[in-house]
């Protein structure tokens, strides 16, 4: 017997939760594969990916299955006990990574979190109090806790909150030489994003990350790649770090590894686990069973040669006709990014209008992103059907052509 629910509005949102956001004017209601059905009915393909998260589309048959058995067994227990697929969990990414330990937690933020802590405690028990500084990115993002917005370089989301985490500083992103004149031995840690998401989907250089790599060991400093952004697939290869070759001390995993159900993951060596002893650092939902059945799952579809040679494929199909939209109408400047995380820089006449591109696209049925003022990303399901490719992108098109003729 189901029970009649009150209808809602996107008024409602201006209502009765707190402003932080501002949602498009449409709710989405329901979701299957690479398409979307707001409250009119009106169907969208989706090249957003709820930011990069949504790994296998919407309502993929195997995660589906996943969270619908364990929905039946077992919900949660605490990490007073441990829990079966959380055990499973750590052994597939133990498995496919450099990684010897994981911990986990409920989001990006959480595990950045978990990895600036495990890199402090490090430096004090090895060095001693001295050895705590950090150095980040400048406009890097990591997370939106005191601490890792702290740590993230961009001040608009740290500013207003009282006085700021010391010991943190910021340098230019692929400037290997400021990360060498910055560096000393009182850092604790490096924390590179391999490719800069939310400033604008910014690669980084082979040189620079082996560089960091290098001048981290000189240092005594670990290395820490937040992958929250890039992890599980979808630059191609299961990590970027292993596009790279670069092997960092500290990985954080987050958003696509649950393909929408929310979890992230810290992983990090056996030696440097240890430093986080009974009783240092914890989380009350992390691990629990229904997030980690579904990121098994996640898993076992996204890490097969095929699916990864699958990324690559639909890169190259993106990036093309994204290049000719681009050309055509003297909108992009540039198509960039690895994988399915893509990132089309606006040209100089264009700039300051990536919302705009947004607002366009939704109104001809797709869904993009942004990455900053500058930047349109795409960050769709890593399975996505080239017939969605083509018809999304037929779709975009309409939408920067209406703009370029208003």
């Amino acid at each position: 017997m189901s029970v009649e629910q009150a209808p809602v509005q996107r008024a409602d949102f201006d209502q009765v939760m707190v402003p932080n956001y501002s949602p498009a004017a449409f709710i989405p209601v329901r979701g299957e594969g690479s398409r979307v059905w707001d409250q009119s009915g009106r169907e969208l393909v989706d090249f957003a990916g709820g930011i990069a998260v949504n790994a296998l589309g919407h309502a993929h048959p195997a995660l589906v299955k996943a969270l619908t058995e364990q929905a039946n067994t077992l919900w949660h227990v605490s990490n007073v006990f441990t829990n079966e697929p959380a055990l499973r969990l750590a052994r597939k990414l133990v498995e496919a990574t450099f990684a010897e330990r994981a911990f986990f937690c409920n989001s990006g933020a959480e595990a950045n979190e978990a990895a600036f802590k495990l890199a402090r405690r490090v430096g004090y028990d090895r060095f001693g109090p001295d050895k705590h500084e950090i150095i980040a990115t400048v406009n890097s993002f990591h997370g939106r806790t005191l601490f890792t917005v702290s740590v993230g370089g961009q001040p608009k989301y740290s500013d207003g909150f009282g006085p700021k985490i010391t010991g943190i500083s910021h340098v230019p992103y692929n400037d290997l030489e400021a990360l060498k004149a910055q560096i000393s031995d009182r850092t604790c840690a490096v924390v590179i994003e391999p490719i800069q998401g939310e400033s604008g989907v910014v690669p980084a250089d082979q040189a620079y990350l082996e560089g960091a790599r290098k001048l981290c060991d000189e240092h005594d400093a670990l290395l820490i790649f937040d992958e929250v952004q890039t992890g599980v697939g979808r630059t191609g290869s299961l990590y970027a770090y292993q596009h790279y070759g670069v092997v960092p001390d500290i990985l954080t995993s987050a958003k696509s590894l649950g393909g929408g159900f929310p979890i992230g993951a810290m992983l990090t060596t056996t030696t440097l686990a240890s430093h986080l002893a009974v009783g240092t650092h914890g989380t009350t939902y992390g691990g629990n069973p229904l997030g980690c059945a579904v990121a098994c799952a996640v898993l076992d579809v996204v890490n097969t040669p095929r699916t990864l040679a699958g990324i690559k494929a639909r890169h190259e199909r993106f990036k093309a006709r994204l290049e000719r939209i681009g050309q055509q109408y003297g909108v992009f400047s540039q198509v960039r990014g690895l994988g399915l995380l893509i990132g089309c820089v606006l040209a100089d006449a264009w700039k300051g209008k990536a919302r705009d591109v947004l607002d366009a696209a939704e109104k001809e049925g797709v869904m993009v992103l942004q990455a900053g003022p500058d930047v349109v990303r795409f960050a769709p399901s890593l399975v996505i059907e080239d017939a969605d490719i083509d018809e999304g992108l037929d779709r975009f098109e309409r939408a920067v052509a209406r703009l370029t003729q208003a």
